[in-house]
């Protein structure tokens, strides 16, 4: 039976505990490298990358602006990419994420502009929807026996269809200052003046300590278990290495207008999935569910309602990605979220996760989202045109696949 927990859950190679000499520590970080390849290839290549479009642009890539404008131009996929991570580890997939996005966009458009209903309970609705889409395609895939790619291709032609009846063709537009903040406004700044935006440093530290306290009691519960653990030195440098990251990040941030909102909405998603998924029951039967669907029924998983509740998450991820893009072009459009759904599916494989299911993380998703859309954003300031970004983005999501058949062949899984 395979049960993959996530990827993290992999035993860390580190010196075996006991009295006799350990290998170098050279030697443990290039096992932990070599032991965890799917978790940190993309991380890697995303700083290589980074640095790649840094020194190109002449330093361009990561000016305070620039930086602040990748996460607001790539937030919704960041959204979606999240959702389809879920999918495609129980083993499914969603084609109908991208119109249903541009249906709640359409649906948000006609409400706040046409009938004026205040932006907060519109948006709640736009979230209504989502799920109740979510779980009608649930239904069909979890309990009726119909394979994804047929229900949620129906589902991409039916609601790309509704798109226009509702719009009747035509944009909507303007959206109420604060919807539209969802996607383009940053956190206020507040106390005195500092030189940097104060909230966002103490989000910052704020983050530093969360990881720092995470990575401590990961470390002493594997070490409570009999794991194997890093040596202290380089789990230290590990430490230091994350401190580094979330700092440059923050004063970067802090350099210009601040957190953007959208941000703060992404990271509250990405804690709360990575909880689900990591920690909760629910996310560990997505992963048997997708690792192995006979063995996990046997193990007492009841298959048809995680499925169902995958599906209502993602049509509730698919809405608010809807909202935040219509909120960034401030109209409801009828050509919004197209293509949508193969970014997310191309974020979630470059990420990590496995073409057979049960493999990958959440935070994965994010990271394939990321070198996407930092492979958009450097690829445009250096002006190469969309056509040759296309190829270039084929052929990096060509190699991640064919890395995770290279890696389970490696490893015989």
């Amino acid at each position: 039976m395979t049960t993959a927990v996530q990827p993290s859950a992999d035993h860390p190679a580190g010196p075996p505990s006991g009295d006799g000499p350990g290998p170098s520590a050279a030697a443990v970080l290039l096992d932990a490298v070599r032991g965890n390849l799917r978790q940190y290839g993309m991380i890697i290549a995303l700083a290589v990358i980074v640095v790649l479009f840094q020194i190109w642009t002449g330093n361009a890539l990561l000016l305070p602006n620039n930086v602040s404008n990748i996460v607001q131009q790539n937030s919704y996929i960041l959204i979606l990419a999240m959702g389809m991570m879920i999918v495609i580890v129980a083993g499914h997939i969603d084609l109908s994420v991208g119109s249903l996005a541009a249906f709640t966009g359409a649906v948000a458009a006609v409400l706040m502009v046409q009938h004026h209903l205040h932006w907060l309970p519109a948006l709640l609705l736009c979230l209504l929807i989502g799920a109740a889409t979510g779980a009608w395609q649930g239904f069909w895939i979890a309990y009726v026996g119909i394979p994804s790619f047929i229900v949620t291709l129906a589902g991409m032609l039916l609601f790309r269809g509704a798109t226009q009846i509702v719009l009747a063709g035509q944009s909507l537009s303007p959206f109420p200052g604060p919807f539209q903040d969802l996607a383009q406004g940053f956190l206020p700044e507040a106390g005195p003046y500092t030189r940097y935006h104060n909230p966002t440093l103490l989000i910052g530290l704020v983050v530093v300590a969360g990881l720092l306290l995470r990575e401590r009691r990961d470390r002493r519960r594997r070490a409570a278990h009999g794991l194997e653990v890093l040596p202290r030195s380089l789990w230290l440098a590990k430490c230091a290495a994350i401190t580094a990251a979330v700092a440059v990040f923050t004063l970067t941030l802090a350099s210009y207008h601040g957190v953007p909102v959208v941000l703060l909405i992404m990271c509250v998603l990405l804690l709360g999935l990575g909880f689900v998924m990591r920690d909760a029951v629910v996310g560990r039967h997505v992963y048997a569910l997708g690792g192995n669907r006979a063995a996990a029924r046997l193990s007492g998983v009841r298959d048809g309602r995680v499925t169902f509740l995958v599906f209502v998450t993602m049509g509730v991820l698919a809405a608010l990605a809807g909202c935040v893009y219509a909120a960034r072009l401030n109209a409801g459009t009828p050509q919004a979220g197209i293509n949508f759904e193969l970014e997310a599916i191309a974020a979630a494989f470059i990420g990590g996760a496995s073409m057979s299911g049960g493999i990958g993380t959440v935070f994965g998703a994010v990271t394939g989202a990321l070198v996407l859309g930092v492979l958009n954003n450097g690829m445009s300031l250096v002006g190469i045109g969309t056509d040759h970004q296309q190829v270039i983005k084929g052929l990096v999501l060509l190699a991640a696949v064919g890395f995770d058949v290279w890696n389970k062949r490696r490893t015989g899984t």
